[in-house]
Protein backbone atom coordinates (compact mmCIF):
# COMPACT_ATOMS: atom_id res chain seq x y z
CA UNK A 1 0.00 0.00 0.00
CA UNK A 2 1.43 3.11 -1.07
CA UNK A 3 2.06 5.90 1.44
CA UNK A 4 2.49 10.23 0.60
CA UNK A 5 1.93 12.85 2.62
CA UNK A 6 -0.47 14.68 0.45
CA UNK A 7 -2.45 12.32 -2.68
CA UNK A 8 -3.81 15.31 -5.08
CA UNK A 9 -7.02 13.81 -7.24
CA UNK A 10 -7.48 15.72 -10.74
CA UNK A 11 -4.99 17.39 -12.72
CA UNK A 12 -6.01 19.89 -14.46
CA UNK A 13 -5.53 23.91 -14.05
CA UNK A 14 -5.54 23.64 -10.26
CA UNK A 15 -4.68 20.44 -9.45
CA UNK A 16 -1.73 20.42 -11.29
CA UNK A 17 -1.11 24.13 -9.82
CA UNK A 18 -1.39 22.40 -6.20
CA UNK A 19 1.15 19.19 -7.46
CA UNK A 20 3.78 21.73 -8.31
CA UNK A 21 3.67 23.35 -5.78
CA UNK A 22 3.64 20.94 -2.83
CA UNK A 23 6.85 18.82 -4.63
CA UNK A 24 8.96 22.23 -4.43
CA UNK A 25 8.34 22.71 -0.87
CA UNK A 26 9.67 19.08 -1.26
CA UNK A 27 6.09 17.20 0.41
CA UNK A 28 5.96 13.47 -0.68
CA UNK A 29 2.92 13.84 -2.82
CA UNK A 30 1.04 11.81 -5.49
CA UNK A 31 -1.06 13.49 -8.32
CA UNK A 32 -3.96 10.86 -9.38
CA UNK A 33 -5.50 11.89 -12.93
CA UNK A 34 -8.48 9.60 -14.81
CA UNK A 35 -7.72 11.16 -18.54
CA UNK A 36 -4.48 12.63 -20.06
CA UNK A 37 -3.02 16.01 -18.72
CA UNK A 38 -4.70 18.87 -20.59
CA UNK A 39 -7.45 16.59 -22.04
CA UNK A 40 -10.76 18.32 -23.04
CA UNK A 41 -13.76 16.87 -20.87
CA UNK A 42 -13.27 19.33 -18.13
CA UNK A 43 -12.58 22.87 -17.43
CA UNK A 44 -8.74 23.92 -18.32
CA UNK A 45 -8.70 23.53 -21.93
CA UNK A 46 -9.10 25.44 -24.85
CA UNK A 47 -5.83 26.78 -26.20
CA UNK A 48 -6.17 30.26 -24.20
CA UNK A 49 -8.04 31.57 -20.76
CA UNK A 50 -8.41 35.07 -19.78
CA UNK A 51 -6.17 37.10 -17.16
CA UNK A 52 -7.18 40.59 -16.04
CA UNK A 53 -6.93 42.64 -12.69
CA UNK A 54 -10.14 44.58 -12.37
CA UNK A 55 -12.45 41.91 -11.56
CA UNK A 56 -16.40 42.69 -12.26
CA UNK A 57 -17.02 39.56 -10.58
CA UNK A 58 -16.06 41.20 -6.83
CA UNK A 59 -13.52 43.20 -5.73
CA UNK A 60 -12.19 40.65 -3.02
CA UNK A 61 -10.46 38.91 -5.58
CA UNK A 62 -8.20 41.49 -6.50
CA UNK A 63 -5.53 40.52 -4.13
CA UNK A 64 -5.50 36.85 -5.07
CA UNK A 65 -4.92 38.06 -8.83
CA UNK A 66 -1.93 40.41 -7.95
CA UNK A 67 -0.08 37.37 -6.73
CA UNK A 68 -1.52 34.99 -9.33
CA UNK A 69 0.68 37.63 -11.94
CA UNK A 70 3.78 36.98 -9.84
CA UNK A 71 3.25 33.56 -9.51
CA UNK A 72 2.81 33.20 -13.15
CA UNK A 73 5.72 35.12 -13.76
CA UNK A 74 7.49 32.56 -11.68
CA UNK A 75 6.46 29.84 -13.18
CA UNK A 76 7.50 30.91 -16.48
CA UNK A 77 10.86 31.59 -15.42
CA UNK A 78 10.86 27.83 -13.97
CA UNK A 79 10.09 26.81 -17.57
CA UNK A 80 11.73 28.81 -19.52
CA UNK A 81 8.01 29.07 -21.42
CA UNK A 82 5.79 32.48 -21.94
CA UNK A 83 2.50 31.53 -20.61
CA UNK A 84 0.95 34.92 -19.82
CA UNK A 85 0.29 37.14 -23.07
CA UNK A 86 -0.72 40.75 -22.07
CA UNK A 87 -2.81 42.38 -24.80
CA UNK A 88 -4.96 44.70 -22.66
CA UNK A 89 -8.78 43.81 -22.14
CA UNK A 90 -11.42 45.92 -23.10
CA UNK A 91 -15.21 45.36 -21.11
CA UNK A 92 -17.86 46.49 -23.10
CA UNK A 93 -21.23 47.99 -22.38
CA UNK A 94 -24.00 49.70 -21.14
CA UNK A 95 -23.03 52.07 -18.09
CA UNK A 96 -25.42 50.78 -15.83
CA UNK A 97 -24.65 46.96 -16.72
CA UNK A 98 -23.04 44.81 -14.30
CA UNK A 99 -20.11 44.10 -16.45
CA UNK A 100 -18.66 47.84 -16.74
CA UNK A 101 -20.15 48.84 -13.05
CA UNK A 102 -18.56 45.36 -11.50
CA UNK A 103 -15.33 46.51 -13.10
CA UNK A 104 -15.35 49.94 -12.54
CA UNK A 105 -16.14 48.81 -8.23
CA UNK A 106 -13.01 46.81 -8.16
CA UNK A 107 -10.36 49.19 -10.58
CA UNK A 108 -11.47 52.18 -8.08
CA UNK A 109 -11.51 49.80 -4.58
CA UNK A 110 -7.76 48.57 -5.69
CA UNK A 111 -6.51 51.72 -7.34
CA UNK A 112 -5.97 49.55 -10.60
CA UNK A 113 -4.73 51.32 -13.74
CA UNK A 114 -7.55 51.58 -16.13
CA UNK A 115 -9.06 53.86 -18.28
CA UNK A 116 -12.84 54.74 -19.54
CA UNK A 117 -13.76 55.00 -23.08
CA UNK A 118 -17.18 56.28 -24.47
CA UNK A 119 -18.13 53.84 -27.78
CA UNK A 120 -17.03 56.36 -30.38
CA UNK A 121 -13.47 55.82 -28.74
CA UNK A 122 -13.23 52.09 -28.48
CA UNK A 123 -14.21 51.70 -32.49
CA UNK A 124 -11.43 54.52 -33.19
CA UNK A 125 -8.86 52.24 -30.80
CA UNK A 126 -10.16 48.85 -31.74
CA UNK A 127 -11.82 49.19 -35.34
CA UNK A 128 -13.28 45.33 -35.69
CA UNK A 129 -15.86 46.70 -32.92
CA UNK A 130 -19.21 47.88 -33.95
CA UNK A 131 -21.23 49.49 -30.74
CA UNK A 132 -24.45 51.89 -29.76
CA UNK A 133 -23.47 54.90 -28.99
CA UNK A 134 -24.62 54.63 -25.34
CA UNK A 135 -21.64 51.81 -24.93
CA UNK A 136 -18.85 52.39 -23.15
CA UNK A 137 -15.51 49.99 -22.47
CA UNK A 138 -12.88 50.02 -19.18
CA UNK A 139 -9.93 49.33 -20.72
CA UNK A 140 -7.11 47.56 -18.22
CA UNK A 141 -3.76 47.48 -19.78
CA UNK A 142 -2.85 44.72 -17.80
CA UNK A 143 -5.40 42.33 -19.45
CA UNK A 144 -4.57 39.38 -21.73
CA UNK A 145 -4.52 35.81 -21.65
CA UNK A 146 -2.73 32.93 -20.91
CA UNK A 147 -1.72 29.69 -22.68
CA UNK A 148 -3.79 26.83 -21.02
CA UNK A 149 -3.10 23.35 -21.87
CA UNK A 150 1.05 24.11 -22.04
CA UNK A 151 0.93 25.93 -18.78
CA UNK A 152 -0.53 22.72 -17.47
CA UNK A 153 2.11 20.26 -18.97
CA UNK A 154 4.83 22.50 -17.15
CA UNK A 155 3.58 22.53 -13.88
CA UNK A 156 3.53 18.69 -14.33
CA UNK A 157 6.78 18.57 -15.48
CA UNK A 158 8.38 20.42 -12.92
CA UNK A 159 6.08 18.79 -10.34
CA UNK A 160 7.47 15.63 -11.64
CA UNK A 161 11.24 17.56 -11.54
CA UNK A 162 11.08 18.62 -7.99
CA UNK A 163 9.71 14.57 -6.62
CA UNK A 164 5.95 14.14 -7.45
CA UNK A 165 4.56 11.17 -8.48
CA UNK A 166 1.69 11.37 -11.24
CA UNK A 167 -0.26 8.58 -12.24
CA UNK A 168 -2.36 8.94 -15.47
CA UNK A 169 -5.27 7.00 -16.62
CA UNK A 170 -6.16 6.09 -13.07
CA UNK A 171 -9.64 6.95 -11.46
CA UNK A 172 -10.29 7.25 -8.00
CA UNK A 173 -13.47 5.82 -6.23
CA UNK A 174 -13.74 7.02 -2.73
CA UNK A 175 -12.29 9.60 -0.75
CA UNK A 176 -12.11 8.54 3.64
CA UNK A 177 -10.91 9.69 6.43
CA UNK A 178 -8.82 7.21 8.00
CA UNK A 179 -7.49 7.32 11.04
CA UNK A 180 -5.45 10.71 10.91
CA UNK A 181 -5.17 10.79 7.52
CA UNK A 182 -6.46 9.60 4.63
CA UNK A 183 -7.54 6.80 2.68
CA UNK A 184 -7.89 7.03 -1.06
CA UNK A 185 -9.44 3.83 -3.66
CA UNK A 186 -8.60 3.76 -7.21
CA UNK A 187 -9.79 1.15 -10.04
CA UNK A 188 -5.92 0.40 -9.66
CA UNK A 189 -5.17 0.27 -5.76
CA UNK A 190 -5.40 1.58 -2.34
CA UNK A 191 -3.40 4.45 -1.14
CA UNK A 192 -2.63 6.44 2.54
CA UNK A 193 -1.61 10.03 2.69
CA UNK A 194 -1.33 12.56 5.67
CA UNK A 195 -4.17 14.56 3.35
CA UNK A 196 -5.83 14.51 0.28
CA UNK A 197 -6.72 17.81 -2.14
CA UNK A 198 -9.73 17.02 -4.64
CA UNK A 199 -9.61 19.21 -7.20
CA UNK A 200 -11.69 17.22 -9.33
CA UNK A 201 -13.53 19.75 -11.11
CA UNK A 202 -17.03 18.56 -12.32
CA UNK A 203 -16.27 15.22 -10.54
CA UNK A 204 -16.32 16.66 -7.27
CA UNK A 205 -19.20 15.57 -5.93
CA UNK A 206 -19.10 12.35 -7.26
CA UNK A 207 -15.84 12.01 -4.86
CA UNK A 208 -17.25 13.42 -2.43
CA UNK A 209 -21.18 12.66 -2.34
CA UNK A 210 -21.98 14.49 1.13
CA UNK A 211 -20.27 17.30 0.42
CA UNK A 212 -22.95 20.08 1.74
CA UNK A 213 -22.50 22.18 -1.41
CA UNK A 214 -25.04 22.59 -4.14
CA UNK A 215 -22.34 22.15 -6.98
CA UNK A 216 -24.20 21.97 -10.44
CA UNK A 217 -22.07 21.39 -13.81
CA UNK A 218 -23.25 23.09 -16.74
CA UNK A 219 -22.48 23.01 -20.51
CA UNK A 220 -20.40 25.46 -22.30
CA UNK A 221 -19.01 26.16 -25.94
CA UNK A 222 -16.11 28.02 -26.91
CA UNK A 223 -15.89 28.51 -30.67
CA UNK A 224 -12.73 29.76 -32.95
CA UNK A 225 -13.85 31.77 -36.22
CA UNK A 226 -11.75 33.22 -38.96
CA UNK A 227 -11.90 36.88 -39.42
CA UNK A 228 -12.97 38.29 -43.00
CA UNK A 229 -10.65 41.39 -41.89
CA UNK A 230 -7.82 39.56 -40.25
CA UNK A 231 -5.85 42.78 -40.45
CA UNK A 232 -8.58 44.23 -38.16
CA UNK A 233 -6.98 41.47 -35.47
CA UNK A 234 -3.44 41.85 -35.67
CA UNK A 235 -1.26 42.09 -32.25
CA UNK A 236 -2.25 45.60 -31.50
CA UNK A 237 -4.92 46.53 -32.79
CA UNK A 238 -7.73 43.75 -30.48
CA UNK A 239 -7.51 43.27 -27.29
CA UNK A 240 -9.25 40.01 -25.56
CA UNK A 241 -13.33 41.81 -24.86
CA UNK A 242 -15.67 40.79 -22.43
CA UNK A 243 -19.07 42.49 -23.85
CA UNK A 244 -22.40 42.58 -22.00
CA UNK A 245 -25.50 43.30 -24.57
CA UNK A 246 -28.70 42.35 -25.17
CA UNK A 247 -27.90 38.76 -25.93
CA UNK A 248 -25.71 38.10 -22.62
CA UNK A 249 -22.08 38.24 -21.68
CA UNK A 250 -19.45 36.86 -24.14
CA UNK A 251 -15.60 36.81 -24.23
CA UNK A 252 -13.61 37.12 -27.01
CA UNK A 253 -9.58 36.54 -27.37
CA UNK A 254 -7.07 37.46 -30.15
CA UNK A 255 -6.08 34.88 -32.26
CA UNK A 256 -3.02 32.49 -31.26
CA UNK A 257 -0.77 29.62 -32.03
CA UNK A 258 -2.75 29.68 -35.93
CA UNK A 259 -5.96 29.29 -34.76
CA UNK A 260 -8.84 31.80 -35.29
CA UNK A 261 -10.61 34.06 -32.96
CA UNK A 262 -12.18 32.57 -30.06
CA UNK A 263 -15.26 33.69 -28.59
CA UNK A 264 -18.30 32.28 -26.27
CA UNK A 265 -20.83 32.93 -24.35
CA UNK A 266 -20.62 33.31 -20.38
CA UNK A 267 -23.13 30.82 -19.03
CA UNK A 268 -24.12 29.08 -22.31
CA UNK A 269 -26.73 27.78 -21.51
CA UNK A 270 -27.65 26.88 -17.60
CA UNK A 271 -29.03 23.67 -17.60
CA UNK A 272 -27.12 20.62 -15.56
CA UNK A 273 -25.20 18.06 -17.13
CA UNK A 274 -23.63 14.53 -16.11
CA UNK A 275 -19.87 15.18 -16.48
CA UNK A 276 -19.50 11.53 -17.72
CA UNK A 277 -22.54 11.53 -20.35
CA UNK A 278 -22.96 15.08 -21.52
CA UNK A 279 -23.28 16.44 -25.31
CA UNK A 280 -19.84 17.06 -26.56
CA UNK A 281 -20.81 17.57 -30.06
CA UNK A 282 -21.31 21.66 -31.20
CA UNK A 283 -24.42 21.86 -32.48
CA UNK A 284 -26.00 24.45 -34.92
CA UNK A 285 -27.93 26.19 -31.90
CA UNK A 286 -24.59 26.70 -29.70
CA UNK A 287 -23.16 27.91 -33.05
CA UNK A 288 -25.95 30.87 -32.88
CA UNK A 289 -26.20 31.70 -29.68
CA UNK A 290 -22.42 33.25 -30.21
CA UNK A 291 -22.77 34.32 -33.58
CA UNK A 292 -25.40 36.85 -32.64
CA UNK A 293 -22.90 38.95 -30.34
CA UNK A 294 -20.60 38.55 -33.44
CA UNK A 295 -23.32 39.76 -36.11
CA UNK A 296 -23.94 42.72 -34.00
CA UNK A 297 -20.88 44.09 -32.32
CA UNK A 298 -18.03 42.64 -33.98
CA UNK A 299 -18.64 41.36 -37.69
CA UNK A 300 -15.27 41.09 -39.03
CA UNK A 301 -14.99 38.32 -36.49
CA UNK A 302 -18.12 36.52 -38.04
CA UNK A 303 -16.66 34.39 -40.84
CA UNK A 304 -16.42 30.56 -41.31
CA UNK A 305 -16.10 28.34 -38.07
CA UNK A 306 -13.02 27.16 -37.95
CA UNK A 307 -13.32 24.88 -35.01
CA UNK A 308 -15.62 24.31 -31.51
CA UNK A 309 -15.46 22.61 -28.07
CA UNK A 310 -17.53 22.02 -25.09
CA UNK A 311 -15.89 22.83 -21.09
CA UNK A 312 -17.80 22.47 -18.04
CA UNK A 313 -18.40 24.68 -15.67
CA UNK A 314 -18.88 23.48 -11.74
CA UNK A 315 -20.61 26.22 -10.34
CA UNK A 316 -21.99 27.22 -7.12
CA UNK A 317 -25.38 28.66 -6.14
CA UNK A 318 -23.35 31.98 -5.80
CA UNK A 319 -20.59 31.60 -8.32
CA UNK A 320 -17.72 32.20 -6.05
CA UNK A 321 -15.43 29.58 -5.87
CA UNK A 322 -15.56 26.78 -3.06
CA UNK A 323 -12.06 25.95 -1.09
CA UNK A 324 -12.31 24.48 1.79
CA UNK A 325 -10.96 21.48 4.37
CA UNK A 326 -14.15 19.58 5.40
CA UNK A 327 -16.16 19.42 8.34
CA UNK A 328 -15.07 16.62 10.90
CA UNK A 329 -12.18 15.66 8.61
CA UNK A 330 -9.95 18.67 8.16
CA UNK A 331 -7.14 16.21 6.22
CA UNK A 332 -9.88 16.41 3.15
CA UNK A 333 -9.58 19.85 1.34
CA UNK A 334 -11.82 20.31 -1.75
CA UNK A 335 -11.26 22.80 -4.19
CA UNK A 336 -13.47 23.91 -6.56
CA UNK A 337 -12.33 27.02 -7.59
CA UNK A 338 -14.46 27.46 -11.41
CA UNK A 339 -17.94 28.93 -11.77
CA UNK A 340 -17.04 29.72 -14.67
CA UNK A 341 -13.76 32.09 -13.98
CA UNK A 342 -11.61 30.09 -12.18
CA UNK A 343 -8.23 29.57 -14.30
CA UNK A 344 -6.28 32.64 -14.33
CA UNK A 345 -5.82 32.10 -10.56
CA UNK A 346 -4.58 28.34 -10.46
CA UNK A 347 -0.65 29.36 -9.28
CA UNK A 348 -2.63 31.03 -6.10
CA UNK A 349 -4.80 28.35 -6.03
CA UNK A 350 -1.94 25.95 -6.39
CA UNK A 351 -0.30 27.83 -3.15
CA UNK A 352 -3.48 27.52 -1.03
CA UNK A 353 -3.63 24.35 -1.70
CA UNK A 354 -0.63 23.64 -0.47
CA UNK A 355 -0.82 25.70 2.62
CA UNK A 356 -4.54 23.83 3.67
CA UNK A 357 -2.21 20.79 3.03
CA UNK A 358 0.97 21.34 5.20
CA UNK A 359 0.18 23.72 8.09
CA UNK A 360 -4.17 23.80 8.18
CA UNK A 361 -3.73 27.45 7.16
CA UNK A 362 -3.04 30.29 4.77
CA UNK A 363 -2.39 34.06 4.89
CA UNK A 364 -4.79 34.42 1.69
CA UNK A 365 -8.46 34.81 2.85
CA UNK A 366 -10.40 32.88 2.15
CA UNK A 367 -13.77 33.45 3.74
CA UNK A 368 -15.75 34.14 0.58
CA UNK A 369 -14.85 31.03 -0.27
CA UNK A 370 -15.78 28.37 3.03
CA UNK A 371 -18.72 25.64 2.81
CA UNK A 372 -20.07 27.46 6.19
CA UNK A 373 -22.20 29.34 4.09
CA UNK A 374 -24.02 26.55 2.39
CA UNK A 375 -25.59 25.89 5.90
Amino acid sequence: MASFDVVVCGLGAMGSAALYELARRRVRVLGLERFTPGHDRGSSHGATRIIRLAYWEHPSYVPLLRRAYDLWRELEGAAGQKFLHVTGVAEIGPPDGMLVRGTLAAAHLHALRHEVLPARDVMRRFPAFRLPPKFVAVVQPDGGFLAAEPSIHAMLALAQAAGAELRTGETVRTIEPHGGGVRVVTDRTVIEAGSAIVAAGPWTKSLLPDLAAPLRVTRQVMAWFAPSEPALFAPGRFPVFLIESRHGIHYGLPPFGGAGIKVAKHHHRDKSVDPDAHDRTVSAEDEALIRAALADHLPAANGKLLDAKTCLYTMTPDSDFLIDRLPGAPQVIVASPCSGHGFKFAPVIGEILADLATTGATRHDLARFALVRFG
